[in-house]
């Protein structure tokens, strides 16, 4: 009778655990969280957090010799020690970059006719096949537009369309899986530079880069990944809106402070389908040097650049409310910045609370998730930068 008793217990033991979510299940991220993640030669790969990820953008390779390709030896073996994560990570999707800010020196001559498109894609084809991955985001900055002293012309913009297009069928052809993304510009101009509606037909996400939406040429501070919607009337008074005004050849008509609100308002309104806009975070900060005191140090002239990128590990350890620098935060930009009245310097960055915020928007906003640039810059300390994305996320 005990061992009767005994064996009915277990089953409903057993059927109760069965019908209960698993710590992974509950865990699952609302939206798509993607790290962009350039790796050094000392990359400790396996020590990546992973497991708080549902994609991982491993940046970059570069269009040579018309091909898609690794610049540097080292990054093949990296990567494939990256997709070896998989096994411990079945359902975390590993992705390749192609381009960025340095290596978009290729695509307008390898887009310019079927012919070369052709053998870019057939490349790409052979890449994913060797290395296993589950697709490519295409970052090339800008179509139409120089960039980093690029090639450039008009006829990147329909070029680009057809990159894209054949590149997706391409892939289908692979696996109809298999995911296609690319990275767009935080600002409105970029969007005239391409076929914006024709192009989502074909991919999968659109990775707003809603950082650097100002940098160290400026000549005034300012936030460079802010939420928040800044309107003009919201810079009345302050150095930077005095200058503007008094330059004859600056369109004010036209201008339209940058923030993420804004851009990812403007791409809905243009058609964009919200679930496959991924707003961007930044895991690094801008520092300006010779700030003056007034407004803590937001809005005023600067003497030039003191740090062009401070990694938020480095911001944390040395600089965020410690050694006269103070963290303060602008409730209309919804962003943190630090200023050091002993030094004159100024810093924008994204913390923990904007990036909380962040991905309450995106949420909120039913777009796709939240991506950043890049998981190395991140604290390897409790309450990281993607912790604070996970927790929101996930909660």
């Amino acid at each position: 009778m005990n061992k009767l008793i005994a064996i009915f217990c277990f089953a409903i033991l057993a059927t109760a655990m069965a019908c209960t979510p698993s710590t992974e299940q509950a865990a699952k991220p609302a939206r798509v969280i993607m790290g962009y993640y350039f790796a050094g030669e000392d990359a400790q790969i396996e020590k990546l957090p992973l497991d708080k990820l549902t994609h991982i953008i491993f940046s970059f390779t570069e269009v040579l010799d018309g091909e898609m390709k690794f610049p540097t030896a080292f990054s093949a073996d990296q990567l494939h020690r990256l997709v070896a994560q998989k096994e411990n990570h079945p359902e975390l999707k590993v992705m390749v970059a192609c381009g960025g800010w340095v290596g978009s020196k290729g695509f307008s001559e390898m887009a310019a006719t079927p012919e070369s498109r052709k053998k870019f894609v057939d490349s790409t084809v052979d890449f994913i096949n060797t290395y296993k991955i589950d697709g490519i985001d295409l970052d090339w900055e800008y179509p139409a537009l120089p960039g980093d002293n690029n090639p450039y012309g008009p006829e990147d913009t329909p070029n680009f369309t057809s990159l894209v297009k054949e590149l997706r069928e391409a892939m289908d052809n692979i696996d109809e899986d298999l995911i296609l993304s690319f990275a767009s510009a935080g600002w409105a101009k970029y969007y005239d530079h391409i076929e914006t509606l024709e192009v989502m037909k074909y991919v999968d996400y659109m990775n707003i880069m809603t950082y650097d939406l100002t940098t160290g040429a400026n000549p005034f501070t300012g936030h460079h990944t802010n939420l928040g919607l800044v309107t003009k009337e919201d810079l009345e008074g302050t150095p930077m809106m005095e200058a503007y005004k008094a330059d004859p050849d600056f369109d004010m008509e036209n201008w339209t402070p940058r923030s993420t609100e804004f851009i990812v308002d403007y791409c809905i309104e243009l058609g964009i389908e919200p679930s496959k806009i991924v707003l961007g975070a930044a895991f690094y900060g801008r520092g300006w040097k010779g700030v003056p005191p007034e407004n803590n140090g937001l809005y005023q002239p600067n003497q030039g650049i003191f740090i062009n990128w401070a990694s938020y590990s480095l911001m944390r350890d040395k600089y965020e409310n410690k050694n006269g620098y103070v963290r303060h935060w602008d409730p209309v930009a919804e962003a943190p910045y630090l200023y050091s009245a002993k030094d004159s310097i100024f810093f924008s960055y994204d913390d923990s609370t904007s990036l909380k915020m962040k991905s309450r928007y995106a949420i909120d906003k039913n777009l796709g998730g939240i991506m950043f640039w890049h998981l190395g810059d991140d604290t390897t300390e409790e309450n990281s930068l993607l912790d604070a994305i996970y927790d929101e996320m996930t909660r």
